[in-house]
């Protein structure tokens, strides 16, 4: 039934394939040599399963999208005093690479544009720019859950075109915000930016800061809660450079964009997303990727003011009430993310029984895309020669107007369903 979720990422990225507005980067020589029509679509969810659409296979360099994983190793190594001493959590309004610094502090504004992403590296402990990068690679990689490497040629084209960040490192330097030398700092920024990820490690890594810095798939944990609830804050208010207000306007969830063409997102506590497309937008930001974001975020209900009480929304129990009959209780909110849990969860027990009866009696609210998932949920079971019956009295997933559509599998007590159970399992 993974595929009904699948069906949703395929749609949704097919509707932006014709789109073809924007540039390549073309700032950095290297970038402007890609195929501008990859488009990778990922969705991680808070156990780790992933989905792909499109080019999800293609690597392409971390850039900017590198700045919010380093600011948190930053606060992970010497603690959130010492990195606010370096580095604000105020929106700049100005471009991310502008040559600024606060006017009274004369520290970055935040960590998601170039002066404070520069300041973060330079608070990474290290012997050298070698050591300092072999930590955040090492960071970077256990939130993918895979070895990340440098693209080398990219990095040579950040390092041999790079003198407006030359000109913010040294700037820091004056202020007394980099206490190391301004050139090894930039090398090691320029590597870090240059790191290269596909649209699945990103959305690996987004899911392990939706998780709270623990990695679903691997299971170590790369950071602590705190750090990563700072994290989210600046990605929420600061993420997406002077776009941010429109973006969690409509999408509402912390993300990071990067002129490489990718835009990774986090919804916490529940899964976590990667893009990957390289024109952009006048502001840096991916074109095809804002837009997919948007509608995955509108069509399945992902933005995080919207499910406050998602966290409630999971199964109640599961339960065999004769051979062959399985029932599924869910209570709470039923968003997205529960009805994905609950597709998977019957589909991984199907070899268990003959029917799945869904009780939703429960549930307090459900949007467009879990009643969709849900409704769908029977004919992926009659291919597999089960059944699925839904105890519905409310009309959360069927509404009344459509309940003659649906007479034979829908019931208003869980007591009838399981008798119809029975009966078909008799037959």
């Amino acid at each position: 039934m993974a595929e009904l979720v699948q069906h949703y990422l395929d749609r949704i990225r097919a509707e932006q394939i014709e789109l073809r507005d924007g540039a390549l980067a073309s700032y950095i020589p290297e970038l402007s040599t890609v195929d501008p029509e990859s488009f990778g679509l990922s969705l991680s969810t808070s156990d780790g399963y992933v989905y792909e659409s499109g080019d999800t296979a293609v690597e392409f360099t971390i850039q900017s999208i590198s700045k919010p994983f380093t600011y948190a190793l930053a606060l992970e190594l010497i603690g959130q005093d010492a990195v606010d001493a370096k580095i604000g959590v105020e929106p700049s309004g100005e471009a991310f690479n502008e040559i600024s610094v606060d006017n009274v502090t004369k520290t970055p504004k935040n960590a998601m544009i170039n002066a404070g992403a520069i300041a973060a590296v330079s608070l990474v402990p290290g012997a050298g720019a070698d050591d300092r990068f072999d930590r955040i690679l090492e960071f970077y990689s256990a939130c993918a859950g895979r070895r990340l490497h440098v693209d080398m040629d990219v990095y040579g084209s950040e390092k041999a075109t790079g003198n407006r960040n030359r000109a913010i490192a040294y700037m820091l330097a004056s202020f007394g915000v980099l206490d190391d030398d301004p050139d090894e700092v930039l090398d090691v920024y320029f590597r870090q930016c240059s790191v290269r990820v596909t649209s699945t490690d990103l959305a690996r890594m987004a899911t392990t800061l939706a998780r709270g810095g623990c990695n679903p798939m691997t299971g170590r944990r790369v950071s602590g809660a705190k750090v990563v609830r700072r994290t989210l804050s600046v990605m929420v208010t600061c993420g997406m450079y002077d776009a941010t207000g429109d973006w969690v306007s409509a999408v509402g969830m912390p993300a990071k964009s990067g002129v490489g063409g990718g835009i990774v997102a986090v919804l916490p506590g529940q899964l976590g997303i990667g893009v990957y497309s390289p024109r952009l937008d006048a502001r840096g930001n991916s074109v095809r990727g804002v837009e997919v974001c948007r509608n995955l975020s509108s069509q399945l209900g992902l933005h995080f003011l919207s499910v406050t009480r998602e966290s409630s929304s999971t199964l109640r129990a599961v339960f065999e009430v004769s051979p062959g009959v399985r029932v599924y209780e869910v209570h709470g909110d039923l968003l997205f993310a529960g009805a994905e849990q609950v597709l998977r969860t019957a589909e991984r027990d199907r070899d268990s029984y003959d029917v799945a009866v869904l009780d939703v009696t429960r549930v307090d609210d459900i949007n467009d895309a879990a009643r969709a998932m849900l409704t769908g949920m029977r004919a992926n079971l009659a291919a597999a020669g089960k059944e699925a019956y839904l105890v519905d009295p409310d009309g959360r997933v069927v509404p009344a107007d459509r309940r003659h559509e649906y007479d034979a599998i829908v019931f208003c007590t869980l007591e009838e369903a399981v008798e119809a159970a029975r009966q078909w399992g008799a037959s």
